[in-house]
């Protein structure tokens, strides 16, 4: 079991299946990234820390770095962000697909960051 998946059992019943869903979503674009816990977070580590992810009372934090942020920012209008943050509300479907393309956009930064060849 990852640390992604016994984090992932310590949430709340209800919760879970967004988690699993989320982790897979970003597993599908980052399938040879370690699963750690960093800063008491689901991280997905590829070269550097790509994205985070954590439940709250009211949401589910997803944390791609600012610049994940900022280069989605007009697809986030609905949601509550900040400078590194997105929250995704709980009582709301997940964004997956929205989700997808951000992971990418940051799996994007760091092949040009370290100049890797996919």
């Amino acid at each position: 079991m990852t640390p992604i998946e016994s984090y992932i059992q310590t949430a709340p019943l209800a919760v879970q299946p967004q988690l699993t869903d989320l982790r897979t979503t970003i597993l599908a674009v980052l399938p040879d990234a370690e699963e750690q816990l960093k800063y008491q977070m689901p991280t997905f580590y590829w070269h550097e820390n790509v994205i985070h992810f954590a439940w709250f009372k009211h949401h589910i934090g997803l944390y791609p770095t600012p610049s994940g942020v900022k280069a989605f920012q007009a697809e986030l209008t609905a949601y509550k962000t900040s400078k590194g943050a997105i929250q995704l509300p709980l009582d709301q479907p997940l964004p997956l697909e929205l989700v997808r393309r951000i992971t990418d956009y940051r799996k994007q930064e760091v092949i040009e960051k370290f100049r890797l060849t996919e």
